[in-house]
């Protein structure tokens, strides 16, 4: 239960990120920073979906996802989190954080593989 949890939290903080850089940084920031906001909200929300894709799997088969769920959620903190505080803060030493973040969520949907394996 708790990656639904972790799902519907997550999901629910892209939505209100989403709706914050639409209406609320539209005329405050940047142009390529309203970009880049866009882009973080867009990847934390679809990788709130699959979140909740996950643990719904989880629930039907009884298998853990504790791995591809850790590494979605760490890849949506680091990737979506470090553009939301680079454009919220322009402290620029969070740029390197991004990158870290996408490799996350790469290795996150490696993960999946394993979830192919036949069971012992």
């Amino acid at each position: 239960m708790i990656w639904i949890v972790t799902a519907g939290l997550s999901g629910a903080l892209a939505v209100i990120a989403g709706a914050f850089g639409a209406h609320g940084l539209r005329d405050r920031v940047s142009p390529e920073q309203l970009s880049a906001w866009t882009t973080a909200s867009q990847y934390h929300l679809l990788h709130s979906i699959v979140i909740l894709a996950l643990a719904l799997y989880a629930l039907n088969s009884q298998v853990s996802i504790r791995l591809q769920g850790g590494l979605f959620a760490a890849g949506v903190i680091f990737f979506s989190g470090s553009i939301y505080l680079l454009v919220l803060t322009e402290q620029r030493w969070l740029g390197p954080v991004t990158p870290i973040g996408g490799l996350l969520l790469m290795a996150a949907w490696g993960s999946l593989l394993l979830l192919a394996r036949p069971s012992p």
